[in-house]
């Protein structure tokens, strides 16, 4: 039997893969929370690992003293386990309340205030220093970079009837139908097959 919910207009379907600790992947997702309010979009929140993608490197770029690598990871593995046990609604909620904690307060240790604000069990932040979670996150990483291949970073972002990108990558975050226009511009670029990459320098995340 069809339920009312199936009725409703479906948005574009957008899958967005992040590792919660890099700040251009939140100005990111601040641009595609600002897309949603211009443009019918659905956005699937899935996690990845900048130290899963990295660990085969001599020398870690995000982390070349060594010192954050298991940090890095806890971050990841509270995400997952949050998707998989409450969905994908409920791991937007908690990337929402952690970075601005983590990205526009400095606050690194909001990890159990983030999961209050989002409605969610304190005892999710149990998994973050054991690999309980860590199969989910290599899974959810492994679909991102087989649609992108293993010479990117974060985010990737893969739209429906399109293709898949790594970024974009903008600093400060878009607002309004300034947002609307980069997602357009996106769309269209993610559905040239043949497209691979254009770039240009850029400075410190801006936060706004």
């Amino acid at each position: 039997m069809t339920g009312i919910e199936d009725l409703a207009p479906r948005g574009v379907g957008v899958d967005f893969w992040f590792d919660p600790v890099c700040p251009y992947t939140w100005l990111t997702s601040r641009w595609l929370r600002e897309v949603e309010r211009v443009r019918e979009i659905d956005v699937r929140w899935r996690v990845m690992s900048l130290a899963v993608l990295n660990e085969r490197r001599d020398t870690d770029p995000e982390d070349p003293e060594g010192l954050y690598g298991e940090y890095m990871k806890a971050h990841g593995r509270v995400c997952a386990a949050v998707r998989e046990r409450h969905g994908n609604e409920a791991l937007g909620r908690y990337f929402d309340a952690l970075g601005r904690r983590v990205h526009e307060r400095q606050d690194w240790s909001g990890m159990a205030a983030a999961l209050a604000e989002a409605g969610l069990p304190a005892d999710l932040e149990a998994v973050a220093m054991t690999a309980e979670y860590d199969a989910v996150v290599r899974a959810s990483h492994g679909e991102a970079i087989a649609l992108v291949g293993e010479d990117v970073g974060t985010p990737v972002l893969s739209v429906e009837g399109a293709g898949a990108l790594f970024g974009p990558v903008v600093s400060p975050a878009p607002r309004g139908e300034a947002a609307g226009r980069l997602w357009d511009g996106v769309v269209l670029m993610a559905g040239v097959e043949c497209f691979h990459e254009f770039k240009r320098r850029y400075g410190e995340p801006d936060f706004g």
